[in-house]
């Protein structure tokens, strides 16, 4: 099923105070593509999942 809606993600950055918890992470996911994160505890994951679930 294709509902036509692309995701681009450019430059992401999530700061924590004077911490950057992510910093300049860019990718693109196109309709009917499967796209998961990966990556050791405390790399940004959880919080690259959820700015770009609710940036709509």
């Amino acid at each position: 099923m294709k509902s036509g809606m692309d995701i681009t993600v450019e430059n992401l950055v999530k700061k924590y105070g004077s911490v950057d918890a992510v910093r300049g992470i860019s990718f693109s996911v196109m309709s009917g593509e499967i796209f998961g994160f990966l990556g050791p505890n405390g790399a940004g994951k959880d919080n690259d999942y959820k700015h770009t679930s609710y940036s709509t």
